[in-house]
């Protein structure tokens, strides 16, 4: 897929973009260009382009603001010690879309085609990944929706594909604290034969009331039981969980109707090569408070690509809560073997970095 490039006649100025990358936040500033690619039955995908950021104009019948039917990815782009800039298995990415694509009866993009897009846009846009050293990054934010104007419940006929990108400051400001949870039994995320596995904007709208209820009771998120029986744990609003053991091997609930993270999958792989194999399977929320109470649970930690791995704390609901366990080395160590492939400060053995440009 070639591509056409037509450059922003007013880029940010070097002086303001030095004030956006000193504290960028997270999803608040966007570059000064975006990749868009079409998609109709008869042409398939075509007009792939990197244009000026701007607005976009949507019919009020526009599909998408009906029915749904969208997909997103979210992942980064990272400054290396030489300046180079590498982003992270986004082939893993692409190939996620493809199956939230099918999920959603949206066109499948092909994956050389979406890691193609996603290079355009930080190649054009490369002075927006920050600087080597800390954990700031640019993250990137694919995503694909139905823009043909009709009113039907029927798959588009006419799909749009984007990139957008925004710079992305370290996750925690303060240095990584574990994170309060609120077990949740009134909401479920998603059911056996539902959209849980795709990455899909639904998905995160129903989260957010159960996320609110959390934060009224102090927590900072909210974790999922099954829909089925409501006792094994799925995962949090946007997070994998694990749980690590007193013998070293770790175990992180078994797919289906969860999302599978990118950063979870090489949480799997990294946790093996250190040493502590990684079980997937359900785990109920009864082994959860007895394991933390015997202490044969010793270490839980969730991850995802924003806070890339975070230690857990307390687990509270409506009437209980169990501690936090006591350690946090294992999440520690793990959490900065990963960030240090990700920024080119370790060598990377697992062949997960991909080269801009």
């Amino acid at each position: 897929m070639e591509f056409s490039t037509t450059l922003t006649s007013e880029p940010t100025t070097d002086e303001r973009l030095a004030e956006i990358l000193a504290n960028p936040g997270f999803g608040v500033h966007f570059t000064d260009h975006m990749v868009t690619i079409e998609w109709t039955p008869d042409a398939g995908w075509h007009d792939a382009r990197v244009t000026p950021y701007g607005p976009l104009t949507l019919d009020p019948a526009t599909a998408v603001l009906h029915y749904a039917q969208e997909t997103f990815e979210g992942m980064k782009a990272y400054r290396h010690g030489d300046g180079s800039v590498w982003t992270f298995r986004p082939e893993e990415n692409a190939a996620r879309m493809v199956r939230s694509s099918h999920r959603l009866a949206l066109p499948v993009l092909e994956v050389e085609d979406f890691v193609r897009a996603v290079d355009a846009l930080v190649a054009v846009d490369e002075r927006w990944v920050p600087e080597s050293g800390g954990e700031k990054s640019l993250y990137l934010r694919p995503f694909m929706f139905a823009s043909e104007a009709f009113l039907g419940v029927r798959p588009s006929q006419h799909v749009t594909f984007m990139v957008i990108a925004s710079p992305a400051g370290a996750y925690f400001k303060g240095g990584v604290k574990p994170v309060t949870l609120w077990l949740t039994e009134d909401y479920t995320r998603a059911g056996r034969g539902g959209m849980g596995a795709a990455k899909t904007g639904g998905n995160y709208a129903s989260s957010l009331v159960a996320q609110q209820e959390a934060s009224s009771h102090g927590c900072d998120q909210v974790v999922f039981l099954d829909a089925q029986e409501g006792r094994y744990i799925e995962e949090l609003g946007g997070m994998n969980l694990y749980f690590v053991h007193d013998d070293g091997h770790i175990v992180t609930p078994a797919t289906g109707t969860i999302l599978e993270g990118i950063t979870r999958a090489s949480i799997i792989e990294l946790a093996g090569k250190l040493g502590h194999p990684v079980e997937e399977r359900r785990f109920s929320i009864d082994e959860w408070r007895e394991g933390v109470t015997s202490g044969r649970i010793t270490e839980i930690f969730a991850c995802g690509t924003a806070a890339v791995v975070t230690p857990v704390g307390a687990l509270r609901w409506d009437g209980g809560e169990v501690a936090a366990p006591a350690s946090t080395d294992l999440t520690m160590r793990i959490r900065q073997a990963l960030v240090d492939v990700q920024f080119g400060r370790a060598e990377d053995t697992f062949g997960w970095m991909h080269p801009v440009g």
